[in-house]
C-alpha cells in the first residue's frame, strides 16, 4: 500500500475512533446530500413510471383517428388485427356530455366501449371497484370516482344526460329529451386526469348519443410487446390517407410528458447543490488540516516525500469522504423511500390536506421506481466533486517548501 494512502486512512480513519470530527461533518454533508438526491429521483421516477403506465392504459397503444366518421370500422378492425404487430383492436367514440343529478350539472368525457372488442384494447376490468364489466348494458353508464364524488353517484343512481346534438335539434325546433341511465359501476385508473371527469357507456349508447347511427370516431389499437408503438404509427401513417392519422399515446401525451420530465430534469440540477454545498465543507476541513499539521509535510518532504505524494493524500482523503458518505447516503435514501408512505400519510394527517394532495398530483401515495443509471450517476458525481474539493488543499500542500514548513508555528 503507497504510503500517502495508508496516511490518509489514517486521517480519516484515526486509532480509537470511527471518523475524525471534520471527516464526520464531511461525510454527514454528503450523505444528506446523496439521500436527498436519490430521494427526489426515485420518486420522481415513480410519478413518471406510473402516470406513463396509466396513460398507456387508458388510451392504448396507437390511435387511429379521422376528420369525419369511420362508417366500415368493422373492416378497419379485421385488417389491422390480421397485422403481425397488432395484438387487438376496437372501435373509439367520445366526446363531453352533461351529466345531471338532483339539479346538479357535470360536465365530463364521455368514452364510447365496444363491449366485444373494447376489453381486449382496454383492461377495463382492473379499474373497476365496484359493479363488474357485465353490468354495463346500454341503458347504463360507469363513472370515474372523481364524477361519482362531485355528483354524489353510488352504484344504481340515476343520472340524465345531455349532449351538443340536442342543441343542434333546438335550432330547428325540434326538442330531445335527455337519456336516464343507470349508473352501474365506478372505476379509478390511478391517473387523475381520467379519474376527475370520465364516464363511460356502451358504443351503441355513445353512437345514439352523438347521433352517429353505425359510424365511429376511430380505431384504438393494443400492440405485440415486441411492437414499437413509434415506429408502426410511423407505418401506419405512410399508408393512410391524409384524412387519416395514427397517433402513439406518446404523441398524444407529449406535452405533458416533456413537462414530467423537464421537471425531473430541474429538480435534478437543484438538488445537486447540496452535494456541491457539502464539497466545500470537504475542501475548508482538508484546507484545516493542512494549515494544522504543516510542520508534518515539511517533514515528510524533508525526508523525500514526493510533491505528488503529498498532494495524493489529501486528494485521497476527498475521495475516502465521498465514498463513505455515498454509501451512507444510499442506505439513507433506501431507508427513506421504503417508509416514504408512512411519512406521506402522517404529514397528511398532520395537515388534514390528503384529498388537497390526491386532486392536484393524482395519487393517494407516494410511488417509487428504482433505475440504475440514476444511481450510477449520482454515486459518480459526489465521489468525483468529494475527490476534487481535495485537489486545492492538495495544491497547497503541494508547494510547501520543507524549511518554510518546518520553521511553522
Amino acid at each position: 500500500m503507497p504510503w500517502y494512502f495508508y496516511a490518509a486512512l489514517k486521517q480519516i480513519f484515526p486509532s480509537g475512533r470511527v471518523l475524525s470530527f471534520f471527516a464526520l461533518i464531511s461525510v454527514t454533508g454528503v450523505a444528506l446530500g446523496v439521500m436527498v438526491l436519490l430521494v427526489v429521483q426515485s420518486v420522481m421516477n415513480g410519478f413518471v413510471h406510473d402516470i406513463r403506465t396509466s396513460l398507456a392504459k387508458t388510451n392504448g397503444d396507437v390511435q387511429i383517428v379521422s376528420s369525419h366518421p369511420i362508417m366500415d370500422w368493422e373492416s378497419w378492425v379485421e385488417d389491422l388485427e390480421e397485422r403481425p404487430e397488432v395484438a387487438a383492436a376496437a372501435p373509439l367514440a367520445y366526446g363531453v356530455v352533461m351529466l345531471q343529478s338532483v339539479n346538479r350539472p357535470l360536465f365530463p368525457y364521455v368514452w364510447g366501449l365496444d363491449l366485444e372488442k373494447g376489453p381486449d384494447v382496454l383492461p377495463f376490468e382492473e379499474f373497476l371497484y365496484s359493479g363488474t364489466l357485465d353490468d354495463l348494458d346500454d341503458r347504463s353508464i360507469f363513472v370515474s370516482s372523481g364524477v361519482s364524488r362531485e355528483l354524489g353517484l353510488g352504484v344504481g343512481s340515476e343520472v340524465s344526460v345531455y349532449t351538443p346534438l340536442m342543441l343542434d335539434r333546438m335550432k330547428v325546433d325540434e326538442v330531445i329529451r335527455p337519456i336516464n341511465l343507470r349508473v352501474a359501476g365506478i372505476f379509478e385508473t390511478g391517473w387523475n386526469e381520467v379519474d376527475s371527469r370520465t364516464v363511460v357507456v356502451t358504443l351503441r349508447t355513445m353512437q345514439e348519443l352523438y347521433g352517429l347511427e353505425d359510424s365511429v370516431h376511430g380505431i384504438i389499437l393494443k400492440l405485440d410487446p415486441s411492437a414499437d408503438p413509434t415506429t408502426f404509427a410511423a407505418t401506419l401513417n405512410d399508408q393512410l390517407s391524409d384524412s387519416f392519422r395514427a397517433k402513439t399515446w406518446m404523441e398524444m401525451n407529449s406535452n405533458f410528458l416533456f413537462v414530467l420530465r423537464l421537471e425531473k430534469t430541474m429538480m435534478f440540477f437543484i438538488m445537486i447543490f447540496i452535494v456541491l454545498v457539502a464539497s466545500f465543507s470537504i475542501a475548508i476541513s482538508l484546507m484545516m488540516a493542512v494549515i494544522r499539521k504543516t510542520r508534518e509535510i515539511g517533514l515528510l518532504s524533508a525526508m523525500g516525500a514526493s510533491r505528488f505524494g503529498i498532494g495524493a493524500c489529501f486528494c485521497l482523503q476527498g475521495f475516502l469522504i465521498g465514498t463513505v458518505g455515498t454509501i451512507i447516503g444510499i442506505g439513507l435514501a433506501l431507508l427513506a423511500l421504503h417508509f416514504r408512505n408512512n411519512i406521506f400519510h402522517l404529514f397528511a394527517q398532520i395537515t388534514g390536506r390528503g384529498q388537497a394532495l390526491v386532486d392536484a398530483y393524482g395519487f393517494s401515495y407516494l410511488p417509487s421506481h428504482y433505475i440504475l443509471s440514476d444511481f450510477i450517476i449520482v454515486t459518480a458525481f459526489s465521489i468525483l466533486v468529494s475527490t476534487l474539493a481535495g485537489l486545492i488543499p492538495a495544491w497547497r500542500a503541494a508547494k510547501l517548501q520543507p524549511a518554510e514548513a518546518l520553521r511553522s508555528e
